[in-house]
């Protein structure tokens, strides 16, 4: 019998030294100024929407901060641009 998938997928296989590399570029790019602006207005309207629709509402969904709105949260991904816009988020960010 195959061993349940783990939440959030496979786990990289790193060396040690690799994976504190990786984890001290993650916490920085999650600490940035950016980031830390768009988190704050992640939460801030996921409140707003659970107190106008109720908190089952945002089941399944997040903020897209370029289309300022709830979206699935497969439609939220990098690369997921409409036809004739280049993918992925560094394109996103430089439209922005």
């Amino acid at each position: 019998m195959a061993k349940p998938k783990k939440k959030g997928g496979p786990k990289q296989q790193l060396s040690p030294k690799a994976a504190a590399a990786k984890k001290e570029r993650d916490t920085d790019a999650a600490n940035t100024p950016e980031r830390k602006k768009k988190r704050a207005e992640n939460q801030k309207k996921r409140l707003e929407a659970i107190e106008e629709h109720g908190k089952n509402w945002l089941i399944g969904k997040d903020y897209d901060h370029n289309k300022q709105r709830f979206v699935s949260v497969a439609e939220n991904r990098g690369g997921t641009q409409p036809a004739g816009q280049k993918d992925g988020t560094k394109a996103e960010k430089t439209k922005n």
